[in-house]
């Protein structure tokens, strides 16, 4: 007995997902691109939501907040702003809702 066209099809199609789903592709937790505008060293700097690493240093809370809120709107995300002690201060939304 042969199998069809869209029955091999179907067949690899679902090999390749299970695949792609072991090496944890496709998983439903979505990358964050918020923008948080930090303390740092003697000035401030902008931080990506999750990652340790810096995008950029600035001397002053403003430059660092001009640069975060161009990149939360490429991607459709939020600027957190914080304070010189670490809390939060303000939220800029610019997602597209």
């Amino acid at each position: 007995m042969t199998k069809t066209k869209t029955s091999w099809a179907k067949d690899i199609q679902r090999l390749i997902e299970a695949i792609l789903k072991a090496l944890g592709y496709g998983n439903s937790r979505k990358r964050t691109w918020h923008q948080h505008v930090v303390p740092y060293e003697e000035g401030w700097a902008v931080r990506r939501e999750g990652n340790k690493k810096i995008t950029s240093k600035h001397r002053k809370q403003s430059t660092a907040i001009n640069k975060a809120k161009v990149i939360a709107k490429r991607y459709d995300s939020d600027v957190i702003i914080h304070r010189e002690d670490g809390t939060i201060r303000d939220r800029i939304s610019y997602k597209e809702d």
